[in-house]
């Protein structure tokens, strides 16, 4: 219900997507991203975990944005203690679907093979992924380039604001 409010209010969520574990330059990447999203005024979406979503909600949080965390459990508590609102699906990791489909836009830092199952799910879904260190693609022995790189956190935020917008007014257009 939060991420369609939000959605209504025409707000731009960003989905950060990332391994549970990373090394402490992936984590003070992600912060810098969650702090980026959070003074642009969009909302940060994450699977609610460890790892590149903890850094990333910490970042967000630490400018005053609005953290969601869909968890793959029934708990709510055991979202990172960053995350403002989260979402308990019982899911496992058929939840990193809504994760991807709650946002305009994905920004993948690093990761595994989760990580690479929404960066699966996105471009599916015509899903705009912004890529920081994250996995690249190869299509019949040819780089695939559906994953728009970015230079560090500011130039990501940017790239994904500047797609969102974009999908905001072509869907508004369509109305």
């Amino acid at each position: 219900m939060v991420i369609e409010k939000a959605h209504r209010q025409n707000k731009i969520t960003i989905a950060v997507i990332g391994g549970s574990e990373c090394c402490a330059e992936e984590a003070a990447l992600a912060e810098q991203v969650g702090r980026e999203i959070a003074r642009c005024g969009a909302t940060l979406v994450c699977g609610g975990l460890g790892g590149i979503m903890a850094a990333a909600c910490r970042g967000a949080n630490s400018e005053g944005g609005m953290t969601i965390g869909i968890l793959p459990g029934k708990e709510p508590s055991a979202a990172n203690k960053d995350v403002k609102l989260p979402i308990a699906t019982g899911l496992g990791h058929a939840r990193n679907f809504m994760v991807v489909q709650a946002s305009q836009v994905v920004i993948a830092i690093s990761g595994e093979y989760g990580t690479l199952s929404e960066i699966a799910i996105a471009l599916k879904l015509q899903i705009p992924v912004i890529g920081l260190n994250t996995w690249s693609l190869m299509k019949r022995g040819k780089m695939d380039n559906s994953i728009i790189l970015a230079d560090d956190a500011a130039d990501a935020v940017a790239k994904a604001i500047k797609h969102a917008s974009k999908a905001k007014k072509e869907e508004k257009d369509e109305r």
